[in-house]
């Protein structure tokens, strides 16, 4: 260890004059017996052995969360399978290509869209719903189960107009339906149910009053299947005086607040102290109140959520069988039940464990939870002599998670600190107090032996004995650097120290990944390219946000850094990462922190052509503009009072053209643009969005014409 060797010797700098009395020189030390130290590498990234997408695929573990849709092909980038396990070769779609057709100028044949990017797969969307109902014919017809399965989208999981309609069409064959827990959510499932089937049910849950009620029933009035749940006791007076008043005869359901509970972050909306639901008590006076008006024969449906994400089948079969007890002694007391609404719950395996007890990953598939539902429910009717009834559930997370992958690039890293020994090191080394100096002896005996451990004690144990020193006034900003370099020098000797990087992203995590700040949700990122080649960094990921809380240091295989490429080494374009299984809550859920907007977004189907897909529709994200407004804000009237300084100032058309496309441009950075002389983004590049079909929007629409037509 030579280096600890190599402190220049003591020279006063100016401005000190305190006495000398140290040589300069550190112990040199001799070789040691110790272990060497864990450097924090992951097993496979050790730089002898050779690179392969195969090793990329375990490091990042994409078979275990990615199956059957995501894989590593043979070009080191990330692909999608977007019929699941029946896709074909020629079907697979390189996620890189997609992200060229998206993001390369039109002159170039791409779409112009901005980063970061929503790429949406229809056909994922439409294999997880086929999936699912396969998944229980399979169990109704191994099980002889006497009845059906039809199951609700939840909208609240992503309200995107696309994807419900896209839900609504898909599930036809099904009678797959929707559920709505408010009054705009019921607008949209009722307007999007007209084309789907007449079978299909519109679930009403969430808080009503006498308009959300009315709006119900009268969906019934134009052949719209809808079920009214009551979330809480006092809704059944509102239901049947709504119902007196509108004429239409209700079909009734309750939710039911079961015993059974999962102990995980997603069961807090399950079990006696849940949010939503009736007791046994209040079941019992909601069935006396309905037969005192002779109206027991509109409660057709019962309702329970054990609470999202439920971690194992045998939860899930304790839930749903206490759920058919109810069922049946609802059965028993004169109701005319037909249907069971297990709620949601199904999980999404978001690290790729397999495991039954983390909030990150569940230990079933389709399969067994279809058939874990079936058998259940069977069981207990069979027991009491009650007929089968019809299944629902309300699977939102596991519908859509797969089918939405975010895009994001990397701009820039922080480098790893050239940690060149500073004059007069050891003059400000000397110069410490005793007890501190007695710390520096103790850290570099410890280094001298290879006592890793010991190591680390006294380094952090000097840093913090100096900086409260500094605190009072004891000790400058040089002897400060001094000891911060010294530990550093000491960490890198023994090899204990791999500097994590720092890697700025264009995204705010607040706007599209709201869960991840908000509950500690983890979702699988990784580069989607350049996988061939060996990741040689650990970095983690701070977004474009003024807080402190925007940044990702935890991933989903429990470290606090990511192996990433080093930026220098990318060749042709930029860094992309991508954010998967996010399709679910993140779009509703996101803010507006820093007033950063929603990410641009394309729709992308598998084709025959040439690059196996065509884009369907794509948008660019919202404008400075459309965030501007979104906060009460008027950009029209902004712009007009910056153009009048601008003319009080003589400057000229082009700032306020500058100032012009700024508003309509998105909030987020642009790199590889052409720049005016204003250090704007050219009209030509850069700021072009599209709408449906990959048509461009047209520059001079009439709300920007007075902003945008500045000459006039």
């Amino acid at each position: 260890m030579p280096a600890l060797a190599c402190v220049d010797a003591a020279v006063p700098p100016p401005g000190y004059a305190f006495p000398t009395t140290w040589d300069g020189s550190l112990p040199v030390p001799e070789p040691f017996s110790g272990s060497t130290p864990d450097t924090g590498l992951h097993p496979l990234l050790h730089p002898t052995s050779p690179w392969s997408t195969d090793l990329s695929a375990s490091l990042y573990n994409v078979d275990g969360w990615g199956a059957p849709y995501f894989y590593i092909n043979s070009a080191g980038n990330m692909s999608v399978r977007p019929h699941g396990a029946a896709t074909l070769p020629h079907q697979q779609l390189d996620l890189m290509k997609v992200v060229k057709k998206a993001t390369e100028p039109k002159s170039a044949g791409g779409l112009g869209l901005p980063l970061p990017l929503i790429v949406r797969f229809p056909d994922v969307l439409r294999d997880r719903l086929e999936s699912l109902n396969a998944a229980f014919e399979f169990a109704v017809q191994a099980n002889g189960y006497g009845s059906h399965y039809q199951g609700v989208y939840p909208v609240k999981c992503n309200q995107d107009r696309y994807i419900v309609e896209d839900l609504v069409e898909f599930g036809a064959p099904f009678r797959f339906g929707l559920e709505a827990g408010s009054k705009p959510e019921l607008l949209l499932a009722m307007s999007c149910l007209t084309k789907g089937s007449p079978d299909a049910f519109l679930v009403c849950n969430g808080y009503k009053d006498e308009e959300y009620v009315a709006l119900a029933l009268i969906s019934r009035t134009i052949g719209i299947n809808t079920v009214i749940v009551l979330e809480q006791e006092e809704e059944l007076d509102t239901v049947i005086e709504t119902s007196r008043r509108v004429g239409v005869k209700p079909v009734i359901g309750l939710r039911a607040k079961l015993r059974t509970k999962h102990s995980g972050h997603f069961g807090s909306t399950s079990g006696e102290k849940g949010k939503f639901g009736l007791t046994t008590s209040q079941i019992l006076s909601v069935v006396s109140k309905l037969r005192q008006v002779e109206m027991l024969d509109c409660l057709q449906l019962l309702h329970f959520h054990i609470g999202s994400q439920i971690p194992n089948t045998a939860l899930l079969a304790d839930g749903v069988s206490e759920a058919a007890q109810i069922y049946c002694e609802l059965t028993r007391l004169g109701a005319s039940m037909r249907v069971i609404d297990v709620g949601g719950g199904l999980g999404i395996d978001y690290d790729g464990t397999h495991s039954g007890g983390s909030d990150l990953s569940v230990g079933y598939g389709l399969d067994e939870y279809a058939a874990t539902v079936v058998q259940a429910v069977r069981y207990v009717c069979d027991q009491k002599g009650v007929r089968h009834p019809v299944l629902c559930s309300e699977s939102g997370r596991a519908l859509v998670s797969h089918h939405s992958v975010l895009i994001f690039e990397a701009f820039s890293a922080s480098q790893p600190a050239s940690l060149e020994l500073r004059q007069n090191l050891a003059y400000y080394l000397d110069q410490l107090t005793d007890d501190a100096r007695a710390d520096y002896r103790n850290l570099m005996a410890s280094a001298v032996q290879g006592d890793y451990d010991t190591c680390n004690v006294y380094a952090e144990q000097l840093k913090k004995r100096c900086a409260e020193q500094f605190k009072d006034g004891m000790l400058g900003l040089e002897h400060l650097a001094a000891v911060d370099d010294l530990c550093e020098l000491v960490a890198r000797e023994i090899g204990a120290a791999k500097p994590v990087r720092e890697y700025h992203i264009n995204l705010s995590l607040f706007t599209s990944i709201p869960d991840l700040w908000a509950i500690g949700q983890l979702f699988p990122i990784l580069p989607i390219h350049h996988l061939d080649q060996r990741p040689g960094v650990d970095g983690i990921l701070l977004d474009l946000t003024c807080d402190s809380d925007g940044k990702v240091d935890r991933f989903i295989d429990g470290r606090s850094s990511l192996p990433l490429h080093e930026l220098g080494s990318i060749e042709g374009g930029g860094y992309y990462l991508g954010m998967f299984l996010g399709g679910a809550y993140q779009e509703a859920l996101g803010g507006l922190h820093n007033l950063f907007g929603g990410p641009s977004v394309v729709r992308v189907s598998q084709s025959d052509g040439p690059h196996c897909f065509t884009v369907t529709r794509a948008v660019p994200g919202a404008s400075c503009a459309d965030v501007l407004r979104a906060m009460q804000h008027e950009p029209e009237l902004m712009f007009d009072s910056l153009k009048r300084r601008i003319e009080e100032y003589s400057l000229g058309d082009s700032k306020a053209c500058a100032i012009s496309h700024a508003f309509y441009s998105m909030p987020y950075l642009v790199y590889g643009t052409h720049l005016s002389g204003d250090g704007m983004v050219s009209d030509s590049e850069g700021s072009s969005g599209v709408t449906e079909e990959g048509s461009g929007y047209d520059d001079d629409d009439d709300e920007w014409d007075m902003m945008r037509c500045l000459s006039v």
